[in-house]
This record gives structure tokens, C-alpha cells and sequence, in this order.
């Protein structure tokens, strides 16, 4: 029983897979709509062998990284801003928490008129997935530091400033790199809003394409790669933040 976790997760992929070719040949569904996963490998197979695979997966990740940077960027800026100033918090937060709850795939219309099909529009269509989700990790964070710790650096001298960077930042980073991971994977899915506002290229772009042509095969299989691509990037991100915040694990 002692090893029982360990054989439910080497056994998990293999046992869906074999459920899903089960019901896609028991004729319990059509298999044109929904097809086994020997036709999907296929067709990722037959997508992947080319250079439309590769360079839709490439424009796909470059409107992800270029968008999720801004975004991460400007929301740890701003989410430091209003966690550390109680006026900028009272300007800026009603408005954010009004905007927030609007997801990218509504703004794809007014995108559209504001920035054409340009990559413009796709980048920030990204950005606005994840500058709220960083945003409020950041801002959340910074308010929620250890008051035993600020206490202690006022009673030392320290300065406002001196207790922002040296004592609230680093005891908020923990929650900031959640909402740092949090936001890798809302990037791809304002990335499929991106890509179907207008692209000629793209992983996203190509499951619209496939759909309309009912090439069904190829459309999971593009569903799989965006998966896939956000799966690596957030284990990566894991790796990576565990070694810049050590003291959280």
C-alpha cells in the first residue's frame, strides 16, 4: 500500500487512454466527432511533421511570453504601488476590482476596432489576463506582511521605504509567485481569446480552422499541445521560484 500513490499516477494516463479508445470504438458515441486517441496521436503526428506545427506553436508562445512579461511586469509595479501606499490603493483598487471580472474573451470585439489583427491586440488581450491576477497577489501580499516584522524594523529606525524593500517584500514574495504562476496558465487561455480575434497563425488560430473543416483529430490534438505548453511552463515556473523563494518551501 506504501507504493499505492506512486501506481495511480504511472497508471492514470494509460488507464483514461485506454477508457477513451474504449468508448470512442464501443459506437457509444460518433467516432468522427469524437475520435480515439490513435487518430489524435495521428494527426498530432501528421500536424507536428511540418512547418505549419512549428511555427503555429512558435507564434503561440511568443504572444504568451510577450504578453504574460508586460503583464507581470506592470502588475507587480502597480500591486507595490497600491500595497504600500494607502492614497494610490484607495485611487486605483475600486476600478481594478470593477475591471477585473471581465474576462479577455469579451474584449475581443473592441479589440478588434482599437488595434486591427495586429499582434498588438493578441499581446495585450494576454496582458490583461494576467495584470490583474498579479496585480492583486502582489497587493494582497504586501498588506498581509508580518506585522511582528514591521514592527521590529520601525523600533530599529527603519525607514518606510527601508521596511517596504527589506521586510514587507520579501515576506510577501511567496504570494506574489503563486499569483505569478497562477497567471502562466490564464496567459494561454487569454492566449486561444488572443489568436481568435484575428491571426494567420497560431495554435489556437489553427483549432478554428480545423473545427470548420470538422477535422475533429486535429483540433484535440491542438487542444493536447496548448496543454502540454502550459503544463511545461508552469513546472518550470515551480522550479524556478522555489529557488528564488527558498524560505516559503
Amino acid at each position: 500500500m506504501k507504493h499505492a500513490p506512486i501506481a495511480a499516477k504511472l497508471l492514470s494516463l494509460p488507464l483514461f487512454l485506454a477508457l477513451w479508445q474504449v468508448v470512442s470504438q464501443a459506437d457509444l458515441v460518433n467516432p468522427l466527432l469524437f475520435p480515439p486517441p490513435t487518430r489524435v496521436i495521428a494527426a498530432l503526428y501528421r500536424y507536428m511533421d511540418g512547418a505549419q506545427g512549428w511555427t503555429d506553436v512558435g507564434a503561440s508562445i511568443e504572444r504568451a511570453v510577450i504578453g504574460y512579461l508586460a503583464g507581470a511586469v506592470v502588475g507587480v509595479a502597480i500591486g507595490l504601488l497600491t500595497g504600500a501606499n494607502r492614497v494610490a490603493a484607495g485611487l486605483l483598487t475600486p476600478v481594478f476590482q470593477l475591471l477585473r471580472p471581465i474576462p479577455p474573451i469579451a474584449f475581443v470585439p473592441i479589440v478588434i476596432v482599437w488595434f486591427g489583427l495586429s499582434e498588438l491586440g493578441k499581446w495585450f488581450l494576454v496582458f490583461w489576463g494576467v495584470f490583474f491576477t498579479v496585480w492583486l497577489a502582489t497587493h494582497l501580499g504586501l498588506q498581509r506582511a508580518n506585522v511582528t516584522y514591521v514592527r521590529a524594523a520601525q523600533a530599529l529606525g527603519a525607514t518606510q521605504h527601508q521596511i517596504l524593500w527589506t521586510v514587507r517584500l520579501p515576506d510577501a514574495l511567496p504570494f506574489v509567485f503563486v499569483g505569478l504562476r497562477t497567471a502562466i496558465t490564464i496567459a494561454f487561455y487569454s492566449l486561444v481569446a488572443a489568436e481568435l480575434a484575428g491571426a494567420y497563425a497560431g495554435v489556437a488560430y489553427r483549432l478554428e480552422i480545423t473545427q470548420q473543416n470538422l477535422q475533429v483529430a486535429t483540433t484535440i490534438a491542438g487542444l493536447l499541445i496548448l496543454g502540454l505548453l502550459s503544463s511545461l511552463a508552469d513546472r518550470l515556473f515551480d522550479v524556478l521560484s522555489r529557488r528564488i523563494v527558498h524560505w516559503s518551501a
